[in-house]
């Protein structure tokens, strides 16, 4: 309990500090490539006859998913905390693929922990994981899976 307290009490700090929000900012905006687009889709808004349809597309954020806008933030705050490295667990790759994109540009080690059927899988995201740096440690316990690797 005294480390979520501490995680806490950093977040509260954190998000009342001007500085430590402009620099999330700064790097949603000019690292990430927020905000994302909206698309509207006119042939399936006509379609149907009714709503208008518009798809947000985060695809098109640095690292092609939405999940590096979390890591921004949570990292940011790890390393206003004085941790000297992440830990993470990925499922089909895209998490371990962010963490290890923002741990490469704040300078900290990253380990992320993946089943290793999910690694036979994900072959590709492995390769970039690796390619930031990160070290990933394949979890052959119980399914092998994402569902394991948290247990890490």
């Amino acid at each position: 309990m005294p480390l979520i307290l501490d995680l806490e009490k950093a977040y509260e700090e954190a998000k009342n500090d001007p500085s430590f929000k402009s620099e999330m900012n700064h790097l949603l905006k000019d690292y990430v490539g927020r905000p994302s687009p909206l698309y509207f889709a006119e042939r399936l808004t006509s379609y149907l006859k009714g709503p208008k349809i518009y798809f947000k597309r985060d695809e098109l954020n640095h690292t092609g998913a939405h999940k590096i806008n979390s890591c921004i933030g949570q990292i940011l705050l790890a390393k206003r905390m004085g941790k000297k490295r992440i830990i993470a667990e990925t499922g089909a790759g895209q998490h371990g693929v962010a963490v290890a994109t923002v741990g490469a540009l704040m300078n900290l080690p990253v380990v992320v922990y993946m089943g290793e059927k999910d690694i036979e899988k994900q072959s590709p995201n492995v390769f970039r994981m690796k390619l930031l740096g990160a070290e990933v440690r394949p979890v052959d316990s119980g399914s092998k899976s994402l569902k394991d690797a948290m247990n890490e």
